[in-house]
């Protein structure tokens, strides 16, 4: 059975994520559990110096795990309110010792887990799973896709999702993993290419073309199309897909040849989240299976 796994550090806007996945979990037929990283002194830069009794792990992994169950009660409850009699999704809770980038691997390889959903807070800022090295290690070190969820976006019916590319031969397998997910809501999916007007149009609409004839040679789906965005940057062009092109999610690949992946690093982080208004789903450089997110 196929989980959508959700780490949370029992915050709104983890609790906010968690909602979010229960209700894509409802429509795609699959389980989801919640995760908690539980942060010991082993990992901390003092490990070598201090010493921290068994016992007071053993107390504070009960705590957490009581608090999981809670909220997964509390997902249990909301979900039977608004869904009714239901097969999936079926929530269930872990928590392991480890930073956040450890524990989600080690789930995600473990349980071959074909999705990670996490929290986006608001206010133009990360919340603590993605400040400092926590974002960097788990976006980098992933092999799996990775959808985030702004802390004020409740979910609702996908019917477009934007998919921004360079063009790069690379980004091709995302798109097949997309169009599978798309095919649960018979989503519209917009190729994006946000460029500037100094390229030549001639030699564009080629490489376009070019790109799209490789995915209609191996993806039997109608609901395609490609869109220019021009822009004088991407953060611009990032800004114009979220506000005006009517999507409700937007996908990229993050690889070392994509033009996102600034977005992932120092400063750029903080911009990031200022321009997520709706649905991140972002795919890895590096992929466990060719059949990546297939459901």
């Amino acid at each position: 059975m196929k989980t959508i796994l959700v780490p949370t550090d029992l915050s709104a806007t983890a609790d906010n994520a968690a909602q979010y996945a229960v209700h894509l979990a409802e429509i795609i037929k699959a389980d989801v559990k919640l995760c908690n990283a539980i942060k010991v002194p082993a990992d901390s830069v003092f490990a070598n110096t201090v010493v921290w009794p068994l016992e007071n792990y053993d107390s504070l992994k009960e705590s957490i795990d009581n608090d999981l169950q809670s909220s997964c009660n509390k997902l249990t409850l909301e979900e039977n309110a608004s869904l009714g009699k239901h097969t999936f999704p079926r929530i269930n809770s872990v928590s392991r010792p480890g930073n956040v980038a450890e524990v989600v691997n080690e789930i995600v390889t473990t349980e071959r887990i074909p999705l990670v959903v996490m929290g986006l807070s608001g206010a133009g800022a990360l919340n603590r799973f993605f400040l400092g090295s926590n974002s960097e290690e788990v976006i980098e070190n992933a092999d799996f896709p990775l959808l985030l969820i702004p802390s004020d976006v409740s979910f609702k019916q996908i019917k477009k999702i934007a998919f921004a590319t360079d063009f790069n031969k690379k980004d091709l397998q995302s798109v097949y993993s997309l169009i599978s997910f798309a095919r649960h809501f018979d989503a519209e999916i917009m190729i994006a290419h946000i460029t500037d007007d100094a390229q030549d149009d001639e030699e564009h609409q080629k490489v376009a073309n070019d790109f799209l004839s490789d995915i209609c040679d191996k993806a039997n789906y109608s609901k395609i199309y490609y869109r220019r965005v021009r822009s004088v940057d991407v953060e611009r062009g990032l800004d114009w897909i979220c506000e005006h092109s009517f999507s409700d999610m937007i996908a990229m690949s993050h690889g070392d040849h994509n033009f996102i992946d600034s977005f992932f690093s120092g400063s750029y982080t903080k911009k990031l989240a200022r321009h997520v208004n709706i649905p991140l789903l972002v795919y890895p450089k590096h992929s466990r299976s060719a059949s990546m997110f297939v459901f």
